[in-house]
């Protein structure tokens, strides 16, 4: 019960492959519930950890897997994904894009306006885009935004 109590401790701060020797510990024990739970925990962190062990090789990796890290709210790890694939082709678009609302999504003004300006200056069919996504909206009324996104109001 000791290793089991100490490998959920593990568990939860997602100290996952210490959590699982612990639970292999747990299961090999004497009490039956407590096994059966440690045997569900040791599924549990197998699986966990065969999604963190992604592989990124492009900057279209980066992206693709921070646009899903973005759709799922994992808006810090998305900005990450984003920020290595930019570092590896500065010139896309679709990751400024993609950028700015990982930014806009976390409440980052400044930055989401620097990365939509980018992408807008990359490739001017993203102000449209831009005036129509929703996940923008939240910044989209400021004077800032309201004036990349509406030049002709001037």
């Amino acid at each position: 019960m000791a290793a089991f109590e100490a490998a959920m401790k593990l568990f939860h701060a997602r100290k996952l492959k210490e959590a699982k020797e612990l639970f292999q510990q747990a299961a090999s024990g004497p009490e039956r519930d407590v096994a059966q739970r440690a045997n569900l925990h040791i599924a549990m962190c197998d699986r966990r950890l065969q999604q963190s062990t992604v592989s990124l090789g492009s900057a279209e990796d980066y992206y693709n897997y921070g646009v899903a890290l973005i759709n799922s709210r994992n808006l810090a790890e998305a900005r990450t994904h984003l920020e290595k694939g930019l570092q590896m082709d500065p010139g896309a678009d679709h990751i400024h894009y993609a950028l700015a609302i990982a930014h806009a999504l976390s409440g980052e003004v400044q930055p989401a306006f620097e990365s939509l300006r980018r992408a807008i200056e990359l490739e001017p069919r993203n102000r449209l885009t831009a005036r129509q996504d929703a996940d923008l909206a939240q910044v989209a009324n400021q004077p800032l935004f309201s004036a990349l996104l509406f030049p002709e109001r001037r």
